[in-house]
């Protein structure tokens, strides 16, 4: 599964210190799991979940899901011990919360080096802060190894004094800044969680103003949210099957000389074959994950 396209629709947020969770997201139709030893985590059970979560991750058997350990700060007591830890225990990635700076990203790459991370072991920044929304582009740009940025909504929202608002409008120029600077490096990027687990109305329409604006997907707080962020951040079937037809029809164009075609009515040029392609990709991604994990 090329990782450009790996489907990152609903990425699930699961208590570190909570084995039963754990073992029921095997089960789960999300795209990731985020096994988190940060926020979920009291004081008192941070070592305790550590060990609690990097079992889980070398155990396995959670299919072709991603598999995500967000760590805490190097700023905190635990934070070193965590990534040493989660680097042993082999994760698709690292998460780090409350990444401001390139100078940030590099400490935090050196520390998973410095406990042999594999290249392909990626770094996965929270951009939930001020000054990392500020300096957002020096960090999507500060390595190779990273390959997500993910909002932490609600910190942000606490930190500028802000509102928690149907529009987001409060919001909306750090989700849009932190998207563009993920684009422009050519990374993924996540829509932060929805507190309202019984608010489905208004968790779908956050969901699809998300999809709108470009996010990849949506981290998530409790497995009801999952199928709702699935649908509403894959392809739909009609695009799809308009992807599909877009593609052939541009290649026939091509044959003949010709740099653009007609597909239903619209006219149809090389950059909305890109777009095609991308959907008609990450739809082949989603199938193939979905029958690894059936």
């Amino acid at each position: 599964m090329a990782a450009t396209f790996r489907p990152r629709r609903s990425v699930l947020y699961m208590p570190g210190s909570n084995a039963r969770a754990q073992e029921k997201a095997k089960g789960l139709p999300a795209d990731a799991i985020i096994l988190d030893l940060e926020d979920a985590v009291a004081p008192d059970a941070k070592a305790e979940a550590r060990t609690l979560v990097c079992e889980t991750v070398k155990n396995g058997g959670y299919g072709a899901r991603e598999l995500i350990i967000r760590c805490n700060g190097l700023d905190t007591p635990w934070g070193a011990e965590d990534i040493k830890a989660a680097v042993a225990a082999g994760p698709d990635a690292i998460l780090l919360p409350k990444i401001e700076s390139a100078d940030m990203v590099r400490e935090i790459e050196e520390h998973m080096v410095a406990a042999g991370a594999p290249d392909d072991m990626a770094l996965w920044c929270m951009m939930e802060t001020p000054k990392g929304i500020l300096n957002v582009e020096e960090v999507a740009s500060a390595s190779p190894r990273i390959a997500c940025l993910v909002m932490g909504t609600s910190d942000l929202v606490k930190d500028v004094h802000a509102r928690h608002t149907p529009d987001r409008l409060p919001m909306l120029y750090s989700l849009s800044v932190c998207i563009l600077a993920a684009r422009a490096n050519g990374l993924a990027v996540l829509d932060g969680v929805y507190l309202g687990i019984k608010d489905p109305e208004g968790y779908h329409a956050i969901c699809v103003q998300g999809m709108e604006l470009g996010f990849d997907g949506k981290t998530l707080i409790h497995p009801t949210q999952v199928e709702p962020a699935n649908e509403v951040f894959g392809p739909t079937a009609d695009e799809i099957d308009h992807s599909r037809r877009v593609i052939v029809a541009f290649a026939e164009a091509e044959a003949e000389g010709k740099g653009v075609v007609v597909v239903d009515g619209a006219l149809v040029e090389n950059l909305h074959v890109e777009n095609a392609q991308r959907i008609v990709a990450m739809a082949d991604a989603i199938a193939e994950m979905e029958a690894v994990n059936a």
